[in-house]
């Protein structure tokens, strides 16, 4: 955190100074007592390139260009969305923050870097320390999934920006790839396979429609839910979003991954194109694998068609993979070694005339 990790001299002073800025709603002593308790996180996340500790202006990161021809640094950011929403209506704050990690680091490895370091940021109304140390017990626990460091952060307490109880949550995180090995899509060819890695469920999109679908539905945060047993509705629509990282780069060290796509918002018809040459065709066999029953609850309660799920959600499919068609048995195999659910859910075909879209799904 960009906080000082310390407090001033004289905390009798330091209060004297701050009166004016206590009676308008911040309270700068419990973001100096946020960064004590969360010191221990951050530190667990720490690996060989962070140079520097919590506390200062910027976080210093020594990357290992070792064996890299042309090394090259991908980024991305994102947040948590109106998943938030539903933390707040269950009081339940300790797995967010792996979402948050999870929609950034899943991001940088679909081009095959490796995650080097995260920063999150806090932003809330009124601070409430014990609510923020969950969340980033999250991010930490995240980040130690990705095998990145928690490098800083920013927490920020801004009255009347918010309703009481409620934060927001974004998170920016930076990876290394080899120039000459990067992923992008530009070698699929028609006959290649397409793999499809099983989510934990919505992951973090969605949920403005899972919110309204849940308020018709009158279930409530502790009720059993429907078809799945022994599980929670605020089990089932917490769950943390998978991260693919470790998953994802144990494959590349034995296989050619042509192409690679994390499925998030727009679901499989805007996700999949993303990484496909123009004049292909991914086409998916939508009965190739499981479906928890949590989508038949999403689709039967929001009366939709599963050609409007798979625009908005995964629909268990988190995260795709295209390999050579002679490389998949290997690839499932290696991927169900590893406890990570997949199938072979499609292939690639040349574009004709009559297609209008880079996905077609064959119900």
């Amino acid at each position: 955190m960009s906080e000082p990790t310390s407090k001033p001299v004289s905390e009798n002073q330091s209060k004297n100074r701050a009166k004016a800025y206590t009676d308008s709603g911040v309270n700068i002593n419990s973001g100096y007592e946020l960064v004590q308790r969360i010191k221990s996180m951050v530190k667990s996340t720490r690996t060989p390139g962070v140079v520097s500790d919590i506390g200062g202006f910027g976080g210093l990161f020594k990357p290992d260009l070792s064996g890299m021809e042309s090394p090259i640094l991908v980024g991305a950011t994102d947040g948590v969305g109106t998943k938030l929403k539903l933390a707040f209506m269950f009081d339940h704050h300790s797995t967010v923050g792996i979402d948050l990690v999870a929609m950034s680091v899943n991001d940088i490895v679909v081009q095959g870097a490796k995650p080097l370091f995260f920063l999150d940021y806090f932003a809330c109304g009124k601070l409430e320390v014990e609510v923020a140390e969950q969340v980033v017990s999250g991010v930490a626990e995240g980040c130690r999934q990705a095998g990145c460091a928690l490098l800083g952060g920013e927490t920020a307490e801004m009255p009347g920006m918010y309703a009481d109880g409620e934060y927001d949550l974004a998170g920016f995180c930076v990876g290394l790839a080899d120039n000459a090995n990067l992923v992008d899509g530009s070698s699929i060819r028609v006959g290649d396979a397409i793999i499809g890695l099983g989510s934990s469920g919505v992951h973090s999109n969605g949920f403005s429609l899972v919110r309204k679908l849940l308020d018709k539905s009158g279930l409530k945060a502790d009720d059993a839910f429907p078809g799945i047993k022994g599980e929670s509705v605020r089990d089932v629509l917490l769950k943390p979003t998978l991260i693919y990282v470790e998953t994802i780069r144990n494959l590349m060290r034995d296989f050619t991954i042509k192409g690679m796509a994390h499925i998030t918002g727009g679901g499989f018809f805007e996700n999949i194109p993303r990484v496909l040459p123009s004049q292909v065709v991914a086409e998916i066999d939508f009965n190739a694998w499981e479906k928890s029953p949590l989508f038949q609850w999403l689709k039967t309660t929001g009366e939709l068609e599963w050609a409007e799920m798979l625009q908005i959600f995964n629909c268990g499919i988190g995260f795709v993979v295209v390999v050579a068609q002679n490389d998949a048995e290997e690839v499932l195999s290696r991927l169900n070694a590893l406890g990570q659910p997949a199938w072979q859910i499609g292939s690639i075909r040349k574009m004709t005339e009559q297609d209008e879209e880079q996905v077609t799904v064959k119900f």
